[in-house]
């Protein structure tokens, strides 16, 4: 067991989906206390759709796996804020009205989402934040280790200009929203390599995580640095990623400085290949979705062992030290790795990134014949 603080992740441990007291295909345990039927509800509530993670991977294979684990019988009750925090308050309200039997909970807003998390406590329903750290009376959390997707972001982008960097070499930072903790840790993370190696010209924190706010971000950093005086971006996902493909091109920029990323987004892993983009980070998200099941289900049916199993590590929030917590490695994506990592997982097929007009780059990539 150990203790991460909120600030930065800096180590990592991979827990089991199976085993020391897991759960099987039928949620059946002799450790699991008879409180009730496996006819349970998970509310699952996801912070917005312009990451295309959360409606094309997180939901369906956390709503798979409960109902794998209770035999059918339980259900995922779902709803999206589409960024929007007053809108989630009022969902989870709902699911709070609904009595469902334990919430999984990505925040919008980390700081205004506590006073739910309380009336959830008083409702005697737990909740589980899931991907973002939630303030208030959290039962645990799980996410993947943010620290190091920072490290491995800042790590890369200095591989890309040579090893050790430059000093002199003027570097922008797109940051994520500035009320998503994961954004904070995410920079801290990058931070950590990136302070001394090369110059910080422009650091934005990007509203909302959305891509149109990153282009416009860009296109005034660009005016001010001038297009042929940024050596490299440090974009903290793709979706901003692409938003700064679109500013340097619109700026007349045909020789584009190494971009990272973060989320394995298809357009993202596109981009790869063509070297549009430098890299992302891959995130596992079935790992991190399939075990975020299994928290809840062992939480809603008081699973005891199989809970404390799966929550090994220990995070420090501002509102609660010592939370329970499952912590999922990541991986730089960069062109080298592509086969062995999204297409041997399963995430995206070949085909599903190797369109016509990347043929040729697919092929030299090693993707295609």
């Amino acid at each position: 067991m150990r203790r991460i603080a909120m600030a930065v992740a800096t180590t990592t441990l991979t827990v089991p989906l199976t085993g020391c007291g897991g759960l099987d295909a039928t949620g059946n345990s002799g450790d699991a206390s008879p409180t009730r039927g496996d006819d349970i509800t998970v509310g699952l509530l996801l912070p917005e759709k312009s990451n295309p993670q959360y409606e094309q991977f997180h939901y369906p294979i956390i709503k798979a796996k409960v109902e794998s684990l209770t035999s059918g019988k339980g259900r995922v009750e779902y709803a999206n804020a589409e960024a929007d925090a007053g809108e989630q308050a009022r969902q989870l309200q709902q699911m709070i009205n609904d009595h469902v039997d334990v919430i999984l909970l990505d925040p919008v807003d980390t700081h205004a989402i506590a006073g739910g998390v309380r009336k959830a406590r008083e409702a005697g329903i737990a909740v589980i934040a899931y991907d973002r750290l939630a303030e208030g009376p959290i039962d645990a959390y799980i996410t993947f280790d943010n620290g190091l997707v920072g490290e491995a972001q800042g790590r890369s982008l200095l591989r890309a200009l040579g090893e050790d960097g430059d000093v002199s070499d003027q570097i922008v930072m797109m940051n994520g929203s500035p009320t998503d903790p994961n954004a904070q840790q995410f920079k801290a993370g990058a931070l950590l390599v990136l302070d001394g190696k090369v110059t910080i010209a422009r650091s934005f924190d990007t509203e909302d995580w959305k891509p149109q706010n990153a282009e416009k971000n860009m296109a005034e950093a660009i005016d001010e640095l001038g297009q042929n005086d940024i050596k490299a971006v440090y974009a903290a996902n793709d979706g901003l990623a692409g938003g700064v493909v679109k500013a340097l091109k619109a700026a007349g920029v045909t020789d584009l400085p190494p971009i990272t990323g973060q989320d394995a987004e298809l357009s993202a892993v596109r981009r790869i290949v063509t070297g549009e983009q430098y890299m992302s980070v891959y995130k596992p998200y079935a790992q991190e979705a399939e075990t975020a099941a299994e928290m809840a289900v062992a939480k809603a049916l008081s699973r005891d062992i199989e809970f404390d199993a799966l929550t090994g590590d220990r995070v420090d929030g501002p509102t609660r030290k010592g939370i329970p917590s499952h912590l999922v490695p990541v991986v730089a994506l960069t062109k080298d790795n592509i086969a062995e990592t999204v297409i041997r997982d399963g995430m995206y097929e070949p085909s599903d990134i190797c369109t016509p007009r990347l043929a040729a780059e697919c092929t030299a990539a090693g993707l295609t014949k």
